[in-house]
């Protein structure tokens, strides 16, 4: 007999299938434990970028099953592309059964506003991406196809793709300054535009924390990854929680001192669903 939690949103990204980083049996292991309503894969699932025939074990095979599965079974599944699959972004707004390709998203979330989105356009410069985000509804979808374009000139010359690598090759002092400019700026954008949860993956750093400035605030959330990290952003009980398989494993999802109020009966409920057909 299995037990799987029921968990309302979990979001995962920067997996890298197809890569000798990729720890995709731990990632296994963690969306057996899982009973989702719905599953965001939020980029760099699969990486084409770096894609070899000569290597896609089964384990990354099973992964990709097991999301087939999901959505089989009437979890809806929403991909959003990164950069790494950034070739899954000319079939963006596509929809087979339960799943779906999108560039970026907004929830409904309990009455609150979720944006999701994998983050690498804010990449080509944190300045002038926040300006060019901030064109309207526009704004965004530009620089997704700056970043297309500034990567398709870089491969034409024969040299690498732009990406997070570079700005880690260069030091932790400026890595750092990066990162912390990247939050800023996400923050800032989400705030102006009346968000009250950013979701985000691609700096590989998995973060929970409100960020504020003088126009209001917000909740910034990134799911970090599936290379060094292994974390994911989960949603339950009107509350988000960051699930760490180092120190989680496959252990319930409590919701702080609200669990304490309720009854036992009406927590197992909650959490739990008993698959009958595996013993």
């Amino acid at each position: 007999m299995k037990t799987k939690r029921k968990v309302e949103i979990a979001v995962i990204s920067d997996v890298h299938l197809g890569t000798y980083g990729c720890h995709a049996k731990q990632l296994l292991t963690y969306l057996n434990s899982i009973n989702p309503k719905k599953l965001i894969l939020n980029g760099d699932i699969v990486d084409i970028w770096q894609f070899s025939k000569r290597y896609f074990p089964k384990s990354h095979l099973k992964v990709i099953k097991k999301i087939m599965d999901f959505a089989a079974d009437g979890v809806e599944v929403i991909y959003i592309t990164g950069n790494h699959d950034e070739m899954l972004r000319k079939f963006s707004d596509t929809t087979i059964g339960n799943i779906s390709i999108v560039d970026k998203l907004v929830l409904d979330i309990d009455g609150k506003k979720g944006w999701f989105f994998h983050g690498d356009v804010f990449d080509i410069s944190i300045q002038n991406a926040k300006w060019l985000a901030k064109l309207g509804g526009y704004g965004y979808d530009l620089l997704i196809l700056l970043n297309r374009m500034t990567n398709w000139v870089l491969s034409k010359m024969g040299k690498e793709r732009y990406s997070l690598s570079k700005k880690i090759k260069n030091g932790v002092k400026g890595a750092v300054k990066f990162i912390s400019d990247y939050e800023k700026v996400i923050a800032e954008l989400a705030i102006e535009n009346g968000y009250d949860y950013v979701v985000c993956g691609h700096i590989h750093q998995p973060k929970m924390e409100i960020k504020e400035n003088k126009h209001g605030k917000t909740m910034y959330l990134n799911s970090g990854d599936w290379v060094e990290n292994f974390t994911a952003l989960e949603y339950q009980f009107k509350r988000w929680k960051i699930y760490n398989y180092s120190h989680d494993k496959l252990s319930p999802f409590f919701a702080d001192e609200d669990v304490k109020e309720m009854e036992v009966k009406d927590l197992i409920a909650a959490i739990t669903i008993v698959d009958k057909t595996q013993k």
